[in-house]
């Protein structure tokens, strides 16, 4: 793997994402918020549209500390949902992230994305959450208080966000669920992956209204 390739002796844990760079052979960062800054800066004399910067000059303080709310309650709340060692770690854990959903859900209910009208990286941050959470989260990681489809304006986003063009050929929910649903023996021992949810990705997202 990267990781023996880029340190011979390395016995910890493989991660991802990495950026690895092919001539030297080693890992320039596996740190998910710096990848995506690098791809989004770096990259213009080869960028098909080298116009669009999803961490905009002038919203970049803005997009770390929005991406830093949601990580620990929501993107990484439904992990300590899932392997919370008691109840009262789990019940905490699902409190926090609820909270933080159902801010979001007030939130989107006044503007289109995160930080306003503009796409931002802190967008697709969410967007790979909340594109897991009904199939995935909801069950295996028991954050079963509510589905994003019971949140009007969290799905609405979400569907806007997969209808973008190029988005939904790198969703592949049957490969995410066969993932989370046998990956997992202390969650799930059987490690059966269920046949639903029926989630319909495609449906107008009504987000327009904003403008």
């Amino acid at each position: 793997g990267k990781s023996t390739a880029a340190q011979s002796d390395y016995t910890g844990r493989a991660s991802v994402p990495v950026l690895w760079d092919k001539e030297t052979k080693t890992i320039v960062s596996n740190e998910s918020l710096d990848i995506a800054k690098a791809l989004d800066r770096e990259f213009d004399s080869i960028a098909g549209n080298p116009s669009l910067h999803l961490f905009p000059d002038e919203l970049q303080v803005d997009v770390d500390k929005m991406v830093a709310a949601n990580y620990d309650p929501v993107n990484n709340g439904v992990y300590k949902c899932g392997f919370a060692g008691n109840q009262e770690a789990h019940e905490e854990a699902s409190r926090a992230l609820f909270k933080r959903l159902d801010e979001l859900e007030e939130l989107l209910g006044k503007q289109r994305y995160l930080l306003g009208q503009r796409l931002t990286v802190a967008d697709w941050y969410l967007f790979t959450t909340l594109y897991r959470f009904d199939a995935v989260y909801y069950c295996h990681f028991k954050c079963n208080l509510k589905r994003i489809v019971d949140y009007p304006n969290l799905w609405g986003f979400t569907r806007e966000l997969y209808q973008i063009p190029g988005v939904a050929e790198t969703c592949n929910m049957d490969e995410i669920k066969q993932h989370y649903y046998t990956s997992h023996e202390s969650i799930h021992p059987r490690r059966y992956v269920p046949i639903g949810p029926e989630i319909d990705f495609d449906q107008p997202h009504g987000r327009d209204r904003f403008g």
